[in-house]
């Protein structure tokens, strides 16, 4: 069995899988930032907007796909710690197969899914026409990007992190390099940013399979009638699908907070904007522990090891409650100079800072949530995920209802805050359920 070989459950192997995803994220927005600036030297503004429009759109639409990593994860580390080496090969194909797919109906159907986006949030002649140019490059890399993230949930939940930041870093890297060079050097504009996330990320997803290569040394990978189980596919079906619909009750909070928060005018909508980056900053800081519960919950349910499951929820929880805590007293002494960082308006200063406290609560209230969906996923339980989401965001419907005429922008934040309390509390209360099906 594969729990029998596993290193010993430590404090060492949890920031051994969470270090490397927390340095793979930090890369995420030094890319944006880099896409941005070099477009920017081309000093006019409709090359910014194009590139910001066409990567929020492209985005959007990969996000969808977010489910393959986690599904991914989920189910592989239950193969590992069960020590089924056939279906842990297996898995990787199926979820290559279900990137290159979602890929390949992204190229057939991107005139009516651009047009969509467009007739959604409409730009302006000269934005749209180059951010279609952009995306008409980049959207030839689809398959690719989707791939990644099956890649990603395979090499995570065999504890590979290392691996992902690998490619996090060549891939960025390379991106950061042709930019400079085909933009500035070249001259090629808007098409030589796609152009070069383009390059770069079919390079992410050869490096990525050069990194899985172990994986075709076993036969279950070439073994038809193991990869097209139709018991294994309807599971992992199932699994995915659950965890698309709570990531879009989840999406659906995120996109009716800002929404709302228009309301209020352009001031107060600007301070959300700016405050949900705090956020951003929070998920980029526990995703390696989430990620961490993810890999060793999945592999000690696999392995039948209740104890080791309790241990491993505990252990890498300890940890996020941490870091949670850090960040809080990070938001609560430096962020006001993160506000000022951000913007240079001064009344929208003023505005953030008037509801900057419910970001130094939103580590702690929402940790239960974060370190919960990591526990849950390792353990496939996305019947309950879905669930409790559902539950959450209809909580935080009636709480806008009644808090929103009330108390306004602070009604809202509360609100916000309160759905993650809940999905905390109902996802918690299920975890007994979750913890016996390892018996």
């Amino acid at each position: 069995m594969a729990e029998a070989s596993a290193p010993p459950l430590s404090h060492r192997r949890v920031l051994k899988i969470a270090v490397p995803i927390v340095l793979s994220n930090a890369t995420v927005p030094i890319l944006g930032a880099v896409d941005t600036g070099v477009v920017g030297q081309l000093g006019a503004a409709a090359p910014i907007g194009a590139v910001g429009v066409g990567a929020i759109i492209l985005s959007a639409v990969y996000w969808i796909f977010g489910f393959l990593r986690m599904g991914t994860v989920g189910l592989t580390s239950q193969a590992h710690g069960a020590g089924d080496r056939a279906e842990v090969s297996a898995l990787l194909v199926r979820a290559l197969l279900i990137g290159f797919t979602g890929g390949a109906a992204f190229i057939l159907l991107q005139v009516p899914l651009f047009a969509g986006a467009f007739a959604i949030s409409p730009a302006t002649a000269e934005v749209e026409s180059l951010a279609r140019d952009y995306m008409a490059i980049r959207v030839w890399s689809a398959p690719a990007i989707i791939s990644i993230y099956g890649i990603t949930g395979w090499l995570i939940a065999l504890e590979r992190t290392r691996a992902v930041l690998v490619i996090q870093l060549v891939m960025n890297g390379l991106n950061i390099v042709l930019d400079l060079w085909f933009v500035l050097g070249l001259g090629w504009g808007v098409e030589g940013v796609a152009i070069a996330t383009f390059i770069a990320e079919w390079s992410g997803l050869a490096l990525g399979l050069w990194l899985c290569r172990d994986a075709f040394t076993l036969p279950g990978w070439r073994d038809p009638a193991r990869v097209f189980d139709p018991a294994r596919l309807k599971r992992m079906g199932a699994v995915n699908l659950d965890i698309l619909i709570r990531s879009v009750l989840l999406q659906a909070i995120f996109v009716s907070f800002l929404l709302i928060g228009s309301d209020f005018g352009n001031v107060p909508l600007a301070a959300n904007q700016i405050l949900l980056q705090f956020l951003s900053i929070t998920a980029y800081g526990l995703d390696g522990f989430a990620f961490a519960a993810e890999t060793l919950v999945g592999q000690a349910l696999g392995a039948k090891a209740r104890g080791t499951l309790r241990r491993s929820a505990v252990m890498t929880s300890i940890w996020g409650v941490g870091t949670s805590l850090v960040l809080a007293l990070a938001f609560l002494l430096f962020g006001g100079a993160i506000i000022d960082f951000m913007t240079t308006a001064p009344e929208v200063r003023a505005e953030a800072r008037i509801y900057l406290p419910y970001m130094v609560l939103a580590p702690i209230l929402g940790i239960a949530a974060w370190m919960l969906d990591g526990i849950f996923i390792g353990a496939t339980r996305s019947a309950d995920m879905r669930n409790m989401m559902l539950v959450s965001a209809l909580v935080y419907l009636g709480a806008v209802l009644i808090l929103v005429p009330a108390y306004g922008n602070h009604g809202l934040w509360i609100a916000f805050l309160i759905s993650f309390v809940v999905r905390g509390i109902t996802l918690g209360l299920r975890y007994p359920a979750l913890e016996a099906e390892a018996s």
